[in-house]
């Protein structure tokens, strides 16, 4: 005879059981509508390039060679189709973005969707009949070493969620060509992605702007003026050796006459003295990295200069503002960004900053305003300071 304690703890593993055979139930429908749909993207040699997928997703270990998915158990067919696939097969990238697009996506904890846009390279230094190759920029080859190799770079486009993962979603790739201006391909892709997402219900009105995380080599100012209209909000990195500008000061009469400036007062990244007092402030516990603190300084924008990407711009140049984010940690841990040996007893590394100019308007005398990316009223709050910690402790310098 069963007691109280033991009927309530089945039927406890009962209910569990259910929800957890409901959610496996709903995933496998969603894998299972994604793979139709995915053949239906393959649209010449669908059959071979579907095996070519399956065996290249199952395969243990990494795919060196085509005749390992040949061998695979996942793909039927011989060699000679896998290469009749690879030669002749056709693939609808149009409607196979719409359809990654429509997956349920990662979101951050306040249910916001944030994107991360990179690039990252496939490396083909000894194909030197590949076109269109470029060189790239890789870190981690050898010792503190970053070395030029000719491969292909491609834009990436993710989705982020919270929390420690590896996983994210990707969203979009696209093949950079060798010359190309990085801030207007990326520009393109961003608002190609956006809306992808507004199209497949991912993104409503009510939804709060999609934050775009960006790393130091993008020119964030610019590219939030590229995107002005969207729901976007650009959160960039900047160098440490960066001159900011405050917001024009208000005309005063001068009998002497002269030009009323356009740009206020400098803000040096390394002069602290030209702070003044930040808009926002905030301080956060971390179990890695100490004590986090975010100091953030709202209405600050570039003194941009006809050359480089604004030498053919039409009109006046923008005034692009936003707030820049100074982040200080108490300690990096050992053996983790930093790269230092766990063992050994060292002292943990001196405090490191990081600075992000988060989105950015545009005002004045060029075009209406977009949306500020973490202004003060966002970086008061303590969810929004952690959000901004969690993606800018291990950055370099400022």
């Amino acid at each position: 005879m069963c007691s109280v304690t033991e009927v309530l703890d089945q039927h406890e593993g009962r209910s569990q059981s259910v929800v957890d055979q409901g959610i496996l139930r709903d995933a496998f429908a969603e894998v299972s509508r994604f793979r139709t749909e995915l053949y239906a993207c393959l649209t010449a040699r669908g059959d071979a390039l579907f095996e070519l997928c399956d065996a290249l997703l199952c395969t243990d270990g990494p795919v060196r060679t085509l005749v390992d998915l040949a061998l695979a158990p996942e793909h039927r067919r011989g060699h000679g189709a896998l290469y009749g696939g690879l030669n002749r097969g056709r693939i609808d990238v149009a409607r196979l973005r719409r359809a990654v697009t429509g997956l349920p996506l990662p979101r951050a904890a306040d249910g916001r969707l944030v994107l991360a846009v990179d690039v990252s390279p496939w490396l083909r230094p000894d194909a030197a009949t590949a076109p269109d190759r470029s060189f790239c920029h890789t870190y981690g080859r050898g010792e503190n070493k970053h070395q030029m190799i000719p491969g292909w770079p491609y834009s990436i486009v993710a989705a982020l969620e919270s929390g420690r993962t590896s996983w994210t979603a990707i969203l979009d790739a696209v093949r950079l060509e060798p010359g190309a201006d990085l801030a207007a391909v990326t520009t393109a892709q961003i608002r190609e992605v956006v809306e992808r997402l507004t199209a497949a219900d991912q993104w409503h009105e009510s939804d709060p702007d999609i934050l775009v995380v960006l790393d130091s080599g993008y020119d964030a100012p610019r590219i939030a003026h590229l995107l002005d209209g969207l729901p976007v909000q650009i959160l960039g990195r900047l160098r440490s050796d960066r001159v900011m500008r405050r917001p024009t000061p208000p005309r005063v009469y001068d009998p002497k006459g002269g030009r009323p400036p356009k740009h206020g007062a400098e803000f040096v990244f390394g002069a602290p003295s030209t702070w003044g007092e930040e808009q926002a402030a905030t301080e956060t516990d971390t179990r890695l990295y100490g004590k986090a603190a975010a100091r953030a300084w709202d209405r600050l924008h570039p003194r941009l200069t006809r050359r480089a990407a604004w030498l053919d711009h039409e009109g006046p140049l923008p005034i692009i503002e936003g707030t820049v984010i100074r982040l200080t940690v108490e300690k990096l841990p050992s053996g983790g960004v930093t790269g230092r040996s766990g063992c050994g007893g060292r002292a943990p590394a001196p405090p490191r900053r990081t600075s992000i100019a988060a989105g950015s308007r545009s005002c004045g005398d060029s075009t209406s305003s977009t949306h500020s990316a973490c202004s003060s009223r966002h970086s008061a709050g303590r969810s929004h300071g952690s959000a901004a910690l969690k993606r800018r402790t291990a950055g370099p310098g400022w």
